[in-house]
């Protein structure tokens, strides 16, 4: 039987929450990286309203509003809706298109919940991009363009553990698998890119200790450093990885796929305000300019410095001459 965990939230831990919270609040391009321009000029004209939704962690509501920064300065009106929750949730409401009408979306982990883990995501961004949007199609969604930037799914542990218990890459953990205390988000054995990774790595489901916590937030990152677990699922780009030390296991059987980041939208909206061109006007330049190193340090700013994402967003924005000028 498998058991679950409670870890119960001690006064430090509530602190170091209070701390790192997530500043602001609310209520995949298919060949490449856009070979559009950098800059944005005036003469890309926009309109009519957008709601934009986000994942329940900073990262996609830092995406989120840097998109939603860039439509508004070209005309759009913007809607939030964003911190919702994990990914069965959010892609519930984007197909549904009742609660908004785009979010930000990671390639890989998309299509694989698309295609109930058909292993089609692969390390190369174009193709699997470009499958996203065959499985996408039959949903009335289409992604635009994706980020040079990549975030991929990763586990951690403290270097204490890694010491301790000889760990450097995934391959090693079966061997310790039931001597650890497993942070892992809900879905996780259900989703192939959590749960089907760790299988592949050896890891039985029916004998881990498991304390169910969302991936990629603040809780199970200081879970993992207050000692509530031993073992997490962190998001590679997380500040949280250099913050604490953390040692970042070697994903040796690459069971990662692509990762770039990518505005998905509704076909709804797209037929109603103008098609896919105008909005992937104003958005791919927007995408082809993040990198992995800027989304790192612009999360440093959000989830450790405790800026407000929408101030850094805008600066973000602005240094890279994505907004309008005038």
């Amino acid at each position: 039987m498998r058991i679950h965990r409670t870890l119960a939230l001690g006064a430090s831990l509530l602190v170091l929450l209070s701390a790192c919270a997530t500043g602001g609040g609310g209520t995949q391009r298919t060949s490449g990286p856009a070979s559009a321009p950098a800059s944005v000029t005036p003469s890309v004209a926009g309109g009519g309203t957008i709601t934009i939704g986000s994942a329940g962690f900073y990262e996609s509501g830092l995406m989120a509003e840097i998109y939603a920064q860039a439509l508004e300065a070209h005309g759009f009106t913007v809607e939030r809706n964003f911190d919702i929750g994990p990914r069965p949730q959010t892609f519930a409401a984007l197909e549904a298109g009742d609660d908004f009408d785009m979010m930000p979306e990671y390639i890989g982990s998309t299509l694989e919940f698309v295609n109930q883990g058909a292993g089609e995501a692969t390390a190369d961004s174009a193709a699997t991009a470009e499958k996203l949007q065959e499985r996408l199609t039959e949903k009335g969604l289409t992604v635009l363009g994706y980020t040079e930037a990549q975030d991929k799914n990763g586990f951690v542990v403290r270097q204490d553990t890694a010491d301790e218990s000889s760990l450097a890459k995934m391959s090693d953990l079966a061997a310790v698998q039931t001597e650890l205390k497993w942070g892992l988000p809900p879905e996780c054995e259900t989703n192939p890119l959590c749960g089907g990774a760790l299988e592949e790595y050896g890891i039985d489901f029916d004998q881990i200790d498991i304390t169910e916590l969302a991936a990629c937030d603040v809780p199970i990152a200081t879970a993992l450093d207050e000692g509530g677990i031993d073992i997490a699922e962190l998001c590679t780009t997380q500040p949280a990885i250099a913050t604490f030390g953390f040692v970042l296991l070697e994903d040796d059987k690459e069971t990662q796929p692509a990762e770039n980041i990518a505005p998905i939208v509704t076909d709804e909206w797209l037929d109603a305000n103008g098609g896919k061109d105008a909005l992937a006007a104003i958005l791919d330049p927007v995408s082809e300019a993040m990198t992995t190193e800027m989304l790192t340090q612009l999360g440093v700013r959000v989830a450790v410095e405790q800026e407000d994402r929408e101030d850094v967003a805008t600066d973000w924005l602005t240094e890279n001459g994505l907004l309008p000028e005038g």
